[in-house]
């Protein structure tokens, strides 16, 4: 989905002109302040000001400082383009009354003097330490040297790390009594993070611990955990060999589980669903009390008399089986799939150990629901008034969470709006305006579809959604009617950051039934005239993103060196119309095959999009992205449907050229109301660089580089220059520059960006604004939500 946009183009707006220059003055007149301001200004007399802090590893290239700076535990004021520190120029611009407003919100805004404190010095050096020696450098060596500047109150920090040459694992045996531990721990020790001739590394270790346990709890060993895995290392004095042995211990004296005195295996007896679950009253109660208990295939579930919930619906989200082997990822599943379902609030699983009985230890598993609120009703009142003509509009909105017992959610919306019409409407009787607008739509949280089996309906996690829309509006000058239907799939998959979305049918359609003579030929504006021309799309579609962006994790690294994404889409339209067409042998009307006395269209459509954020610290970044699409159409269409067409220029594309008003090809659309119709394609391309940095409060700095156009596949006589021909393409590639402040807060972004032309392809217009740049005629202006990548 694009991010929301709006804009304005400075070739036709000298008002807006004048305050972004108005603007981008004080920003150098405020920074130039900034940059004058003494940073010492509230630093006290006694105290230092923490300058600059370095790292110095003079014996291992392997580390790097920028790695390393994490683990300090005081730093300088943060800096942006290459040094200055004005977040701390912000807070020093306050005065020293706190009591101020003003002086309040700069502080606020900025950020306060970082003073030297010896004490974090020493456990800075501790902690590079504590670091080297984990990767096995045991005789590494930290010291740090000041350097103060007693005029200005500020001190330098220069940490000096000497890591010696790390200790090596030369040989790995395995201690494990128990045969059938053994068996699955030496499974795949060809995939094992412990190997000969590696660093000592305590991290891989523990590592190592974490995924030997995970495995076992995968193979029914729920009692395990990592405090069973011990290592012990032998070294010889004066080598850096280390010989390593993996220990599993025996259980430890537990009186809850008296009977577990060696590892064993436990076994599912019973899966217990508790659907009316009460965590205030049942949670110290040890027992789970309903009026009616059902059974369903191998579950048990105890609830109320309305049970709310269809057991098949709990038995296809339960991964869990009774009489089968323990395995802890089959819970993550199953609170993964109901998480899913919208009527429950609270969703926990409960596993109580029962013992052995018949020689095998088993276990109870209870999963415990607690119902949220099913219904919700919204309702709306708004009023309007269109260059002096009133009007009211009345809505509301109805959702249930579970309509059918299934976890189904309904949603509906209903609007209707009245607007009394004044002037000249050329002598006709009726001079009001009417609308009434309704959706409905249901999701399904499954795959919505005959023959699927549960383990496929298990191993993706689907929802399906199937919505219509109608609208019928009424004026002086025309009736239009707008509907619209889809049927689509869309499931993610759990081990990757992916999103798969099919859409089996999407309809659009548009009819007038009753216009005024001639309403149509009097629209002078062509895009204007499309929306009210009747027309019918009939499309299926596969959409696909991925990511590898992982949760953040402050306490192994407070950012993502490198985050891409991927995004894919195909799209047909008008096949099966036009087979259905041809096989009963449809008359054609101007060549063409109607359905309902509409022409309808028929394409393909394929999109791609690539996009990489290579982040420098947490506050600076580099993001670059490249994208390309085509869409050709066929048989029934000999041009693509204006929505479905590509264009170039805008908030997310080339930037220094508003949206629609760029290509196809060397294309010089001259007129920005009529022109723009025409300056769309089916071919594009875009290539962008992105530079951003944190400044300060929530304010960020971006610079960029755009290029990218779009191209037609035939040669369209409105469109002349439009035509892609790969002896000419890559001359018509145009080029933009720019600078852009966001403001950052958190749950959105506000981005505004100037783009100027560097390279202009359209005939008669000059081709290098770079060299001869002109402010009215190569710059844009935009204001949008988000980033453009």
């Amino acid at each position: 989905m694009h991010a929301f946009y709006a804009e304005c183009n400075f070739n036709s707006s000298i008002m807006y002109k004048r305050l972004y220059i108005t603007h981008i003055l004080y920003c150098l007149v405020l920074t130039v302040a900034l940059c004058a301001c003494s940073s010492s200004k509230h630093v006290p007399q006694d105290r230092l000001l923490v300058n600059k802090v370095s790292i110095k590893v003079s014996d291992n290239k392997e580390y790097k400082e920028s790695n390393l700076y994490n683990y300090l535990k005081q730093i300088p004021n943060h800096t942006v383009l290459g040094g200055i520190k004005l977040q701390l120029g912000v807070y020093n611009m306050s005065g020293k009354d706190s009591t101020k407003r003003i002086n309040r919100w700069l502080r606020k805004m900025g950020e306060a003097p970082v003073l030297y404190d010896h004490t974090l010095t020493e456990a800075s050096k501790k902690e590079l330490t504590t670091l080297f020696a984990n990767k096995g450098y045991m005789k590494v060596n930290v010291t740090a040297d000041t350097f103060i500047n007693k005029k200005k109150r500020k001190i330098d920090i220069v940490y000096n790390v000497t890591t010696g040459k790390p200790h090596l694992i030369k040989s790995v045996t395995y201690n494990i009594p128990n045969d059938t531990l053994r068996k699955l721990i030496l499974a795949d020790t060809a995939e094992s993070k412990i190997k000969p001739d590696t660093p000592f590394d305590r991290n891989i270790l523990s590592a190592q611990r974490d995924e030997i346990t995970k495995k076992l709890r995968e193979n029914g060993y729920y009692a395990f955990n990592k405090e069973y895995i011990t290592f012990t290392a032998d070294t010889t004095e004066g080598c850096n060999d280390i010989d390593l042995t993996l220990n599993t211990m025996p259980p430890y004296s537990n009186e809850k589980m008296p009977y577990y005195t060696s590892h064993k295996p436990f076994f599912v007896r019973n899966v217990v669903f508790v659907t009316n679950y009460d965590p205030v009253t049942m949670h110290n109660s040890g027992e789970y009390m309903a009026s009616d208990t059902s059974y369903h295939k191998n579950i048990i579930i105890l609830h109320n008399k309305s049970q709310y919930i269809k057991p098949k619906v709990l038995e296809e989200c339960c991964f869990i089986e009774s009489g089968k082997l323990y395995n802890s990822a089959d819970v993550t599943k199953t609170y993964q799939a109901l998480g899913r379902l919208g009527i429950l609030k609270f969703i926990n699983i409960e596993i109580r150990p029962l013992g052995e009985i018949d020689g095998k230890v088993w276990l109870d598993t209870y999963i415990l629901l607690t119902p949220g609120k099913s219904q919700s009703v919204t309702l709306s009142l708004e009023g309007t008034n269109s260059e002096g003509d009133l009007g009211f509009g009345v809505g509301a909105g109805y959702q249930h969470r579970n309509i059918a017992g299934g976890a189904e959610v309904l949603d509906t919306k209903f609007k209707a709006s009245y607007e009394s019409l004044s002037g000249d409407l050329n002598g006709l009787i009726n001079k009001n305006y009417s609308e009434y607008s309704g959706e409905v739509g249901i999701t399904y949280p499954k795959f919505k579809a005959p023959f699927l089996s549960k383990s496929f309906k298990q191993k993706i996690l689907a929802s399906t959604e199937i919505s219509t829309q109608f609208n019928y509006q009424e004026r002086p000058e025309y009736t239009r009617i707008i509907a619209g239907a889809a049927y689509k799939f869309i499931w993610s998959e759990r081990k990757r950051n992916t999103r798969h979305t099919v859409t089996l049918l999407d309809i659009n359609y548009v009819y007038l039934p009753e216009s005024q003579i001639n309403f149509l030929d009097s629209i002078q504006n062509p895009l204007l005239r499309y929306s009210y021309e009747d027309h019918f799309i009939m499309r299926f579609g596969y959409s696909f993103y991925h990511s590898n962006k992982k949760e953040r994790d402050l306490l192994t690294s407070p950012f993502q060196e490198n985050v891409y994404t991927i995004r894919a889409g195909a799209e047909t339209a008008g096949n099966l119309l036009y087979g259905i067409s041809n096989a009963t042998g449809a008359d054609k009307k101007a060549g063409e095959y109607e359905i309902f006395g509409i022409r309808y269209s028929q394409y393909a459509k394929f999109d791609f999009d690539y996009s990489i954020t290579h982040n420098f610290s947490p506050r600076t970044s580099l993001s670059f992205r490249v994208g390309a699409g085509v869409a050709v159409p066929y048989g029934n269409s000999n041009v693509l449907p204006f929505e479905k067409r590509f264009y170039a220029g805008g908030a997310n594309s080339v930037r220094g050229w508003g949206v629609r008003t760029l290509g196809p090809g060397n294309y010089n659309g001259k007129n920005s109301v009529n022109s723009f119709i025409y300056q769309c394609g089916d071919i594009r391309f875009d290539m962008n660089l992105e530079y951003r940095a944190k400044l300060f409060w929530v304010m960020e700095l971006g610079a960029f580089i755009d290029t990218g156009n779009i191209w037609t596949i035939r040669d369209y006589e409105d469109q002349p220059g439009g035509v892609f021909k790969p002896s000419e393409f890559y001359k018509q590639i145009a080029v933009s520059y720019g600078l852009g402040l966001r403001m950052d807060f958190n749950y959105f972004l506000l981005r505004f960006d100037m783009g100027m032309k560097a390279h202009n392809p359209a005939i008669g217009q000059e081709p290098w604004p770079l060299l001869h740049p002109d402010w009215k005629r190569d710059s844009a202006f935009h204001f949008s939500v988000g980033y453009p990548f």
